[in-house]
């Protein structure tokens, strides 16, 4: 596959890998306000993570209570990651894959790291600043 992929296509590639990533896709106009919760900790594992489509976002655990936050987009093609699986945020297009520590690439052909966005963490949800 060349060029982008939609949400219908990295959740398809996602579900034929070995283990099934979480993805969040719910479309609530409401939750993308300023000042809404991205996703609760507790939804994040640790050593993996959790990609939030609707917030183009994912969010990381490499270890517990240490969380991480990228651009769900790869640095590719500019697509949107599929999940995270055995420590690595993969991109279904073209096969990049990033650590969930740094967002370095790991795996190209993404020629750059995904882009690291600031948060916080309030009574156990995390937060975009």
């Amino acid at each position: 596959m060349t060029g982008t992929c939609g949400r219908r296509e990295a959740l398809m590639a996602a579900a034929a890998g070995l283990g099934v990533p979480l993805v969040v896709l719910e479309s609530d106009g409401a939750a993308q306000a300023a000042g809404a919760p991205v996703i609760a900790t507790s939804r994040v594992p640790v050593g993996g993570g959790v990609v939030v489509a609707r917030r183009g976002v994912v969010v990381t655990q490499p270890r517990r209570g240490r969380f991480k936050v990228f651009s769900a987009t790869c640095t590719h093609a500019g697509c949107t990651v599929s999940g995270v699986a055995e420590r690595r945020i993969s991109c279904p297009c073209h096969g990049s894959q990033f650590a969930i520590t740094t967002g370095a690439v790991v795996a190209g052909p993404a020629p750059s790291p995904l882009a690291a966005r600031a948060f916080t963490i309030r009574d156990g949800r995390i937060y975009l600043v």
